[in-house]
């Protein structure tokens, strides 16, 4: 390209009126030049390319060069920042996608489990179908007249059905989910009053996020509670159970109850505390065990009684079922004030 340059400026120095456009010509196709081979920013002009531009036109020979320098370092910036926004989008997609297939992944997850849940309950219940058969029946059946048990056999309104055990319920093999079904708020304690019919009972109006209070009656009063801080319990934040079914004791109906936890030796009882920025009304959920929880417990079932079995305060204090924290979404879990390796009542 420089013997091109000397030959061109060669004729060109002839014909004065030329040299312009000549000039104009060369500085464009030098720019073309040095968008395609340049490497480095600082040695953008070969030597001998800048000497060549400077013969050709003394006077703007360096204006031609900064003009020229600054086209292709503009142009080298543009092809990068083109390079990014296509490899920005790339990844744009490719998160998309993965977020896709993790939501995927977690609805496979949860149909199998509750697969897995219906198959333990249904291979408990024939289990128990199966030991049954098993007794000895008494022989006199056949001995009884034909006269008197035949009119019962042939007629199966006669027929008495069994009642329902409940083998299939107390196994062990409770649904994974069934805790879902407590309706755990936090509740903030707004009074304490004696009960006006016996000593022992505490009457306590608890704000659980509804219009009205609640009234809790409790076996024990709040501010008898050790290791409590005296008048520190009004206001405080507390764990109901908020579906049990009402029920009147002494005269005061009770819509909730409350739930404490105590040392092995029961000499230290403590109020479960919902964590730092909860608010009335807000559920305490288990993040093993999703659901709604029912609209009211059916007391024969004794739901919370079976479940409470499995509720304890862990080494580091905090209210577990199964392993899996007391906690409220967002917020964190449901820890004993003092207390460690408790239990839950």
């Amino acid at each position: 390209m420089l013997d091109r340059l000397r030959q061109l400026r060669v004729s060109v120095s002839q014909t004065p009126s030329v040299s312009v456009c000549v000039c104009t010509c060369v500085s464009v196709c030098v720019g073309a030049w040095l968008e395609d081979n340049m490497a480095d920013e600082d040695n953008i002009f070969n030597p001998s390319l800048a000497a060549a531009l400077r013969k050709l036109d003394p006077e703007d020979g360096e204006q031609v060069m900064e003009y020229l320098k600054t086209h292709a370092l503009l142009s080298r910036e543009k092809a990068l920042l083109q390079a990014s926004v296509r490899e920005q989008k790339k990844l744009l997609v490719e998160n998309a996608k993965l977020k896709t297939d993790i939501e995927h992944l977690k609805t496979q997850l949860h149909d199998k489990q509750k697969r897995r849940s219906g198959k333990a309950m249904s291979h408990s219940c024939i289990s128990s179908a199966s030991t049954v058969p098993d007794k000895p029946a008494p022989p006199p059946v056949d001995e009884a007249p034909p006269t008197t048990s035949s009119p019962d056999r042939s007629n199966p309104r006669r027929r008495r059905k069994a009642p329902p055990t409940s083998d299939c319920l107390p196994l062990g093999v409770e649904p994974q989910d069934e805790v879902h079904r407590l309706d755990l708020r936090v509740g903030r304690l707004l009074s304490e009053q004696p009960h006006p019919q016996v000593e022992s009972l505490w009457v306590q109006e608890v704000d659980v996020g509804e219009s009205r209070p609640r009234t809790v009656v409790s076996n024990r009063g709040l501010q008898q509670l050790p290791g409590s801080l005296p008048g520190s319990l009004p206001g405080s934040l507390a764990v109901l159970l908020c579906n049990v079914k009402p029920c009147k004791i002494r005269g005061v109906v009770s819509k909730a109850r409350l739930l404490c936890c105590s040392s092995p030796d029961s000499e230290i009882t403590e109020l479960l505390a919902p964590p730092t920025g909860s608010l009335p009304g807000d559920r305490v959920t288990f993040l093993n065990f999703p659901g709604d929880p029912d609209r009211e417990l059916r007391s024969k079932l004794r739901l919370f009684e079976r479940l409470q079995a499995e509720m304890a305060v862990d080494g580091r204090g905090v209210a577990t079922f199964r392993g899996c924290g007391f906690e409220v979404k967002g917020k964190g879990l449901c820890r004993a004030p003092t207390l460690t390796n408790a239990t839950i009542r």
